[in-house]
């Protein structure tokens, strides 16, 4: 595999400017500007943002008739039915509709379909679920925005439907009585990259405004984060401020089930950053909808005692692990296919099926797959004469564009850039493949498949001082749309040889540069302990990262690349 290409960003005129501006450090200006973000106003609102900031939900079409609508189903005692998606953020976008209108008087119940039996989605039979339960109103949140034929059977059945979803719509809108989605054609909504929470937030928001009860929303925030960074969407705008606001918040829970939670992936009295949340809660409430019934989620929220919390979050927690481990076997079988058939250099979009893949966790993998040879990857799961597909890409390539040149295809197909998934016959397969390919193909430049190490700036270790750090602190949280920065050091001298971490798999050594020494840790680069030595000079491209021991934290450098 060719090495990675490392692409320091150039310094930027507005880079000084924000510094003078702000009294900032100029590495950090220079992040900014690298995240683009130019001028006074944005980058006052990124580095001190707060709910204040949040938009008018009435910006986002639909918003007035879906309160109105909703209000008099309270009013009349009608009953409302939360139809939800089954991964993190459609899981907690019931729990917090659910809270939210049951706070206002609502009789209200939710469901949510079992990813293995019924997929993704409104579908049209899903019109007996909301009959069977006497819904007046049905609410889907994080999915339906191409629900055509439910919502034509339920206006025919005389059921009201609003639509909360993030996802990009069909050739035709479905009919709804409201669409919240800032991602409809015509929207003027300011923030495009909301998650479904986010969406089911601004009605939240909307509602007790309306009621009087705008102070309430703060205990929404921390669902918020955990489905905003769990769902991948971008660290921008509202998300941000969603993110670092429930951050903030996760420090005080009261609910009994996210308490549970917490403590069984060990954070319990611990400050909790946003890779807790990506890599351990959320992972461990997506286990529910993977391996078994989300329901098994939404329960631990409604949980009223540690009793009946604490096992259901054990639950997930061995539903985890099952998860880890499926996905492992899978993970190695597609591996060794691409290698075997030398897959990477013949295709630049990898698309692999197998009969015995769990649906479940594909998507996992595709992610991994992805991470490993820096392409589209799309996995299949065959049953019942069908393929059903998980695929996730690189930046420099849309996968939902890509299906919707392939729309014919499939009999069902959503998702966003990066992350897709999509069901067709299976016979379909090969042709879909070919056709995927000859998109990519077109797309997809030579130089779009070399891995990359962007890095925002050069910094020498003896500037990374207290003052220095406080302003670090400032850009956090960091995730998609916000990446963790990069920076750069020339001509470190490493002072002992590496020591090999976990069977050999990372790498820790010391590292000296302008007077100053620092560890540094290159994860998932056990082969520098053979290749690096003591006294070598080296570039290092680096990130700042923190470990705690005994409640101190200590500084590390966590290395993306290194070459002599």
């Amino acid at each position: 595999m060719d090495a990675p290409i490392w692409k320091l960003a150039e310094p930027r005129e507005e880079a000084g400017q924000l510094a003078a501006e702000f009294g900032i450090p100029l590495p950090i200006a220079q992040i900014l500007v690298n995240r683009r973000i130019t001028e006074s106003e944005s980058a006052q609102r990124f580095l001190y943002g707060s709910t204040a900031d949040l938009y008018n939900p009435h910006l986002m079409g639909g918003m007035k008739k879906a309160v109105e609508r909703v209000l008099g189903a309270i009013e009349r005692s009608e009953k409302i039915l939360i139809f939800g998606d089954y991964d993190v953020d459609g899981v907690l976008s019931v729990v917090m509709l659910h809270k939210a209108l049951e706070s206002l008087g609502a009789d209200v119940g939710y469901f949510i379909p079992e990813r293995l039996k019924e997929g993704y989605g409104l579908k049209d039979g899903h019109i007996e679920v909301a009959t069977g339960r006497g819904a007046h109103l049905v609410i889907s949140v994080d999915c339906g925005i191409k629900a055509n034929g439910f919502v034509r059977k339920a206006k025919e059945k005389g059921i009201d439907v609003i639509i909360t979803d993030h996802h990009l719509p069909g050739p035709e809108l479905p009919g709804a009585l409201a669409i919240l989605n800032p991602l409809v054609p015509g929207s003027d909504y300011p923030d495009k990259n909301l998650a479904g929470v986010g969406v089911v937030f601004k009605l939240i928001q909307a509602l007790f405004e309306r009621r009087g009860k705008k102070a309430r929303l703060r205990h929404y925030l921390k669902l918020v984060s955990i489905g905003t960074i769990s769902d991948v969407a971008q660290l921008k705008g509202e998300n941000r401020i969603f993110v670092k606001q429930g951050l903030k918040e996760l420090t005080d829970v009261s609910n009994i089930g996210l308490k549970s939670l917490i403590e069984v992936c060990g954070l319990k009295g611990k400050k909790i950053l946003e890779g807790d949340v990506g890599f351990r809660i959320g992972p461990r409430l997506n286990a529910a909808g993977r391996m078994e019934n989300a329901d098994l989620a939404v329960k631990l929220f409604f949980s009223e005692s540690r009793e009946d919390a604490l096992p259901l979050a054990r639950i997930l927690d061995r539903l985890n692990s099952e998860r880890q481990t499926t996905e492992d076997k899978i993970y190695a079988e597609a591996h060794e296919r691409v290698r075997m058939k030398d897959l990477d250099k013949r295709y630049k979009i990898l698309i692999m099926g197998n009969e015995e893949w769990h649906p479940g966790v594909i998507g996992i993998v595709a992610s991994k797959l992805k991470d490993t040879f820096y392409r589209p990857v799309i996995l299949f799961s065959y049953g019942d004469g069908k393929a059903r597909g998980s695929g996730r890409s690189i930046s420099e390539f849309s996968l939902i564009n890509c299906l919707e040149e392939c729309r014919n295809y499939f009999l069902t197909y959503g998702g966003h850039e990066l992350a897709v998934g999509c069901t067709l016959e299976r016979e379909r397969l090969p042709a879909f493949k070919q056709a995927a390919n000859a998109v990519a193909d077109t797309r997809i430049r030579d130089e779009d498949i070399r891995r990359k190490i962007p890095i925002d700036a050069r910094l020498h270790f003896k500037d990374i001082a207290g003052s220095f750090l406080e302003y670090f602190s400032l850009l956090s949280p960091f995730g998609v749309g916000n990446p963790h920065p990069v920076f750069l050091a020339e001509g470190a001298e490493v002072l002992n040889p590496p020591q090999g971490l976990k069977e050999g798999k990372h790498a820790k050594f010391l590292l000296r540069e302008s007077g100053q020494v620092l560890e540094a840790i290159g994860w998932d680069k056990g082969e520098w302990t053979g290749s690096v030595r003591k006294g070598d000079r080296v570039d290092v491209a680096y990130g700042l990262q923190f470990s705690s021991y005994r409640g101190e934290e200590k500084l590390y450098l966590s290395l993306a690349g290194l070459r002599k």
